[in-house]
């Protein structure tokens, strides 16, 4: 089994390389592609990290990942499944590219909104539809004794 690898990206600039002994494989029955040898092989592969006690993530980044992925964990495990090739060892590689992506995903800093000023032409058009609006509601009052 090998480091998976989590490419550079926003929240890990120089990437990410999570060590094989802290990640745990299961393999069991998968239902879908397989003919006959489904019911033989133990092609689904379950991945398996511990994020609170992986040397992988800085503490930013642990806070991150458990904060986001909270709804996928267990504990503070997550798990990934791949089950959807008929070999075993195409699911394992599936696993770990899931779990570099998953994250790659979580690990990066939340997008700064920077708040933006309406357009010169949005401003008029609403002063204006606020003057015809007026002008609506003036035309249905009572006249007046002029």
């Amino acid at each position: 089994m090998e480091d998976v690898n989590v490419p550079a990206g926003p929240g890990a600039p120089g990437g990410l390389r999570i060590p094989a002994g802290e990640l745990i494989e299961q393999f069991s029955h998968a239902s879908g592609p397989g003919g006959q040898g489904v019911n033989t092989t133990d092609s689904r592969v379950q991945l398996s990290l511990d994020l609170a006690t992986t040397t992988a993530l800085n503490e930013t980044q642990r806070r991150r990942a458990l904060e986001r992925l909270a709804a996928r964990l267990t504990g503070t495990v997550l798990t990934i499944s791949a089950s959807e090739h008929r070999s075993q060892r195409r699911n394992r590689s599936a696993a770990r590219q899931r779990l570099a992506v998953a994250l790659r995903e979580a690990i990066a800093p939340p997008a700064i909104r920077r708040p933006t000023k309406p357009t010169l032409g949005s401003l008029r058009r609403r002063a204006e539809q606020q003057r015809r609006r007026s002008e609506v509601k003036r035309n249905r009052r009572r006249p007046g004794l002029d």
